[in-house]
């Protein structure tokens, strides 16, 4: 076992792209044993990210498959059907993530899965609730976006509607997931009992936008509109300054107070319009507009200086290219760079979260297709012999990598 909170919990894991893959790596991270079931072509993602060192290994592939072992198992033919069987009969949770139509037409329903092991947890993601009309459309991350209310945000905020630049609906309910999953496995203790979860991405994702833009009309009758407007005004992202941008955020009196006095508008402190939190609210196009104001006559460097002095919430301005160099993500290790076996130096991601208990104590890196389907079906009881035929036929591969000398 690798240790980590989920050491001893073995996974089979039916998911492809990122909301699954996802998913799994984070129960990976935290010490479970990940079958990665893949077909003969294999997970979409291998190829959907850009050049790599090798086929099929694209970048997206190997931050989302660490420490996952991968099966190639071809499920229309009797042997390796038999086979993913023996997988399931030997897990703890089994993760999916295509329409329950299609789990139905492959014999891998609830139903079907529970009667090879009844204590199994039964976890898929999907576009749609099954009990509305949606149900059996197929959804990606970019469909969800739209549809719930996501992208016409942007719309609301004076631009085209457009989606935010990362797959936002795949990677929150990929969190989700875990969180069903660990609630799961905690009843089973309790009752000794497996169980199916449903979790569909555009109902999770409408609650995701709606928490905060529902606004005034979760009342009846409604006081208002939706959208809240401190998240939707122009000027509520990063502040250009004198050379670049700083994130700040002034949320308190205390706060709002010392901002208005570094941007030389202590006056402010006194205006009705902003000397109270639900005045700054009612008001915010004006209070963000003279903050940007005040924020021009100072470079970054300085105003990072003086806010921080001064306790008031502020950060560097980075993008994706100047991340790497933020100080602290130095001084945690944060971007760290790991050898893999195909693929050369790539640099990898640690963990964010620390366990005073333990956590995982191993880490493998992203694996080929089927890498792993010898050694897997090897611990579920499937003989030298069957694996040979199964190899013979095509329903598995031997992935195993080349030993050099």
């Amino acid at each position: 076992m690798a240790g980590g909170p989920l050491a001893g919990i073995k996974v089979v894991d039916m998911t492809s792209v990122v909301v699954g893959p996802l998913c799994t790596q984070i129960l990976a991270d935290h010490g479970a044993d990940i079958y990665k079931v893949e077909g003969p072509k294999g997970d979409l993602v291998r190829n959907l990210n850009g050049k790599s060192p090798t086929p099929a290994m694209g970048a997206k592939f190997l931050h989302l498959n660490r420490n996952k072992r991968s099966v190639m198992l071809d499920l229309k033919q009797e042997s390796g059907f038999a086979a993913l069987k023996k997988l399931i009969a030997n897990a703890d949770v089994l993760v999916w993530n295509v329409r329950p139509a299609a789990m139905k037409r492959l014999k891998l329903s609830y139903e079907d899965v529970k009667a090879i092991n009844p204590k199994i947890i039964y976890c898929g993601m999907f576009g749609f609730g099954q009990d509305g009309r949606y149900r059996n459309k197929p959804a990606y991350d970019s469909i969800i976006q739209g549809a719930s209310g996501m992208s016409g945000l942007f719309e609301r905020s004076g631009e085209r509607p457009r989606n935010i630049p990362l797959v936002a609906a795949d990677k929150t309910v990929g969190l989700i997931a875990v969180q069903m999953i660990v609630m799961a496995l905690y009843r089973r203790t309790q009752t000794n009992e497996g169980c199916s979860i449903e979790i569909p991405m555009f109902e999770n994702f409408v609650k995701f936008v709606m928490e905060e833009h529902m606004y005034l009309q979760t009342f009846d009758p409604p006081l208002g509109g939706t959208c809240d407007p401190r998240l939707m005004d122009a000027h509520a992202g990063p502040i250009p300054t004198k050379d670049g941008y700083v994130c700040i955020a002034a949320n308190t009196n205390e706060q709002a107070f010392a901002l208005f006095d570094l941007i030389g508008r202590s006056d402010m402190k006194e205006d009705p319009r902003f000397n109270t939190v639900p005045a700054r609210f009612a008001n915010v196009k004006a209070y963000y507009a003279n903050r940007g104001a005040g924020m021009k006559s100072k470079t970054t460097a300085e105003w990072i200086q003086l806010f921080d002095e001064a306790d008031i919430p502020v950060m560097p301005y980075h993008t994706p290219d100047t991340i790497f160099d933020d100080p602290h993500l130095k001084e945690v290790g944060f971007f760290e760079w790991r050898e893999h076996p195909t693929e050369g130096r790539t640099r990898m991601m640690r963990l964010p979260n620390k366990w005073s208990c333990g956590t995982r104590e191993d880490w493998s890196p992203a694996p080929k297709l089927g890498q792993q389907s010898v050694e897997v079906l090897q611990e579920v009881g499937v003989s030298e012999a069957d694996i040979a035929a199964m190899v013979a036929s095509g329903a598995t591969i031997d992935g195993r990598l080349k030993k050099t000398a």
